[in-house]
């Protein structure tokens, strides 16, 4: 019988593949746990179509990913922090202060946990951080800290 798998099985295959197995392994084990599903017209038809469908969702994504890649390595973002005596902020700027401006600002929402600064930003000045946007596709954002 053939079985297209759904999941990965150890010394069968990969998701996704046909293959050729015996009766009862295919119907008791495979189908029976939601390993495979039997490899009809139908079956396989669907899955393609599936398949294809993923890819176009992908391709999508990873296009306004660019877009806003784009976007945001022509942004400048500034933010008030207050200064101490000594002309240093008083704590440092952190990405959730970036990912809230870059919100009000100007609408891009870009969760905290996908902005990367990496050294703490400490005085006034402009400064780069990285933003991953998904799909493998990053931003560099420059950040003017100004005093108030």
């Amino acid at each position: 019988m053939k079985v297209l798998l759904i999941k990965d099985v150890k010394s069968l295959g990969k998701a996704g593949e046909v293959k050729e197995v015996k009766d009862g392994y295919g119907k008791n084990f495979l189908i029976g746990k939601g390993l495979a599903l039997h490899a009809t017209n139908d079956v396989l038809k669907k899955y393609e179509a599936q398949k294809k469908r993923e890819k176009e969702i992908e391709a999508e994504e990873i296009a306004q990913a660019e877009i806003l890649a784009e976007k945001l390595n022509a942004t400048k973002l500034t933010i008030k922090h207050k200064i101490g005596a000594n002309g240093h902020l008083i704590g440092s700027v952190t990405n959730k202060e970036i990912s809230d401006a870059l919100e009000k600002d100007f609408e891009i929402i870009i969760d905290k946990k996908n902005i990367t600064v990496d050294k703490k930003i400490k005085a006034p000045g402009i400064y780069e951080v990285d933003c991953k946007l998904g799909h493998a596709v990053h931003a560099n954002l420059k950040i003017d800290i100004i005093g108030e």
